[in-house]
């Protein structure tokens, strides 16, 4: 099933939070010399348009990075994630969004690579176009994703950052990110994962972190930010999680001083909460 747009959903609050902790891993990367490979299982079109018509049809991205765009008080994390979407934004109006292998490219080096898969044709050709400048740095598989990781891993440099961001609309999706981390962890255990799942009242989502935390990970983090009561009758999604295996040392105290804040200005109602834990030898 390749229904699923994320040009209807881009920017929203789930956006701000992967694509925040996404800039600090790749960050953390780049401060060795040594490459390393950015793979994207979902990478979607690479960049969206807030003024079209499926952007504002629902209009996600408003009470996302819209409620950030203005702000003063950014802490240094958040305000380094917003420094790059007003990248995409030069003339100071939020018109554009970077998807995650934007983010990814703008925070890499000239000698770091780009592996993007994405199975939705229509989403291919996007992306093909978003990323035409960039020779042999980026390259773009029309693939599933959760497939080419097998032949992916471990990349070349022994180094890298693999994002796995499914729609999630297949209930087979929350039992495919298990396996493809658990292969993944056999083929390169030293690589850093980084994998998100929405926050919805069905029984998946809430057995998939326990799930997660049995993989054979000798470090791992968990991230979750819910911006609303759930639902009564349980339609919606209320928020959103990150899986980190192999984080970056820094992360758990970046985002203990960035979560608090990001409840409090992406905040519906009085549900909004947060989570933050973490396994380390």
């Amino acid at each position: 099933m390749l229904s699923y747009r994320h040009a209807f959903h881009a920017g929203n609050h789930a956006d701000v939070l992967k694509h925040l902790v996404l800039v600090q891993m790749a960050r953390h990367l780049a401060q060795k010399d040594k490459a390393f490979w950015y793979i994207d299982t979902h990478a979607g079109a690479g960049s969206y348009a807030l003024d079209s018509p499926a952007a504002t049809k629902l209009g996600e991205h408003r009470d996302g990075i819209g409620r950030l765009w203005l702000r003063k008080d950014l802490p240094p994390a958040v305000a380094d994630y917003v420094d790059l979407v007003r990248r995409a934004n030069p003339d100071g109006r939020l018109k554009i969004y970077p998807g995650s292998p934007t983010f990814a490219l703008w925070t890499l080096r000239a000698h770091d690579r780009l592996r993007l898969c994405e199975l939705h044709s229509r989403e291919v050709l996007r992306l093909r176009e978003n990323f035409r400048d960039c020779d042999r740095q980026v390259l773009v598989d029309e693939v599933d994703g959760f497939a080419a990781l097998k032949g992916l891993l471990p990349p070349p440099p022994r180094r890298g950052l693999v994002l796995i961001d499914p729609p999630y609309e297949e209930r087979r999706d929350y039992e495919r990110v298990v396996l493809a981390l658990k292969d993944s962890l056999q083929r390169f255990p030293g690589g850093s994962y980084l994998l998100w799942y929405p926050l919805l009242s069905k029984l998946e989502a809430h057995e998939l972190p326990p799930r997660l935390k049995r993989l054979p990970a000798a470090r791992w983090l968990h991230v979750s930010l819910r911006v609303r009561t759930p639902a009564a009758d349980g339609f919606g999604m209320h928020g959103s999680g990150l899986f980190v295996i192999n984080p970056p040392w820094t992360l758990q105290a970046t985002l203990q001083e960035s979560l608090p804040w990001l409840r409090q200005v992406l905040a519906v109602d009085a549900g909004a909460a947060f989570t933050l834990e973490g396994e380390a030898p």
